[in-house]
């Protein structure tokens, strides 16, 4: 017998739950009561999606449903090949392959109840929320991602040591902001956002609240962007001084002010007003990548020292 799987639930109603794929024996999804694997919720047809066996290899196909199935945060068109690792959305619920776990030895019986004792934990703990989870099971650009082929609306919530919304609108990233601190401004709240990799996440209802600027970019080009910083960011951490370091201004100074260039003055200027590395970031209008290779550039011409 090859390996065997199950599908962890890690978003959702269902989420903590695991539902066990029998060798060999397909598996259909859906909101009807007769099928294999019962999701009740109204995003969620009757019979929306099947899991078969072909050849030791799994496949999912939707069944013509409403709202679509989703793998790796595409929808597929045509039975798709699913292995280890992948990520499939249907509905609300976001279902992890995964090996199977003492799950495979429970009856169907069995099965269904624990999803149902899962499902009534979640309820007492959560308002009517959309959809839930931790971003050490979905990273934020998965998610994101999901979220954009899906079209979904609402506010994504994200809390870590610090409360992050991200607004969507038929899945386009609209507006993003971190402890309701709006003069950051949208895209460098989203920027930071993206990089954090520990949490609880929550999609609520839409806000009708509207905003003075919001991002034009697509949800795409954002995430590029962002990771394309975030890779960037790595490289130069060891570098960086902490953020809550005092800078100051390396007196006597050597080096000419005129061999600066602006983005390197507006720097300088912020360190001598907020004094630490974590002032100048949150009070520039620029990206942080550019914030952080000034302040390494400063500091290795000796415009700045640390205190």
């Amino acid at each position: 017998m090859g390996d065997q799987y199950a599908l962890k639930f890690i978003s959702g109603k269902y989420q903590g739950g695991e539902f066990p794929l029998k060798s060999e024996k397909p598996c259909v999804i859906g909101r009807s009561s007769e099928l294999d694997m019962v999701l009740v919720e109204d995003m969620v047809s009757r019979k929306h999606a099947k899991i078969t066996w072909a050849t030791g290899k799994l496949n999912i196909e939707d069944l013509g449903s409403t709202n679509g199935t989703f793998v790796n945060g595409e929808k597929i068109l045509k039975p798709s090949r699913i292995k280890e690792g992948d990520r499939i959305l249907i509905g609300t619920s976001i279902l992890k392959l995964v090996k199977a776990g003492q799950s495979i030895d429970m009856t169907d019986a069995q099965v269904k109840q624990n999803l149902e004792q899962v499902a009534a934990q979640q309820s007492a703990k959560q308002t009517k929320t959309a959809m839930t989870g931790k971003l050490e099971e979905v990273p934020l650009p998965d998610l994101l991602q999901l979220f954009y082929t899906s079209k979904k609306n609402g506010v994504l919530v994200v809390n870590g040591d610090r409360e992050g919304k991200v607004y969507l609108r038929q899945g386009k990233v609209y507006y993003a902001v971190i402890d309701d601190n709006h003069e950051l401004g949208p895209q460098k709240s989203f920027n930071r956002i993206v990089t954090w990799e520990v949490g609880d996440f929550e999609l609520r209802p839409p806000d009708p609240q509207e905003f003075m600027v919001e991002l034009d970019s697509s949800t795409e080009g954002l995430l590029m962007d962002a990771l394309r910083q975030l890779d960037e960011m790595r490289r130069i951490q060891g570098d960086l001084p902490a953020a809550d370091a005092t800078l100051t201004l390396a007196v006597p100074m050597s080096p000419a002010l005129r061999d600066l260039t602006p983005d390197e003055l507006d720097v300088l200027q912020l360190i001598i007003n907020w004094g630490t590395m974590q002032g100048a970031l949150d009070h520039s209008p620029v990206d942080d990548l550019t914030v952080c290779s000034a302040v390494l550039n400063l500091m290795q011409r000796d415009y700045i020292r640390l205190v």
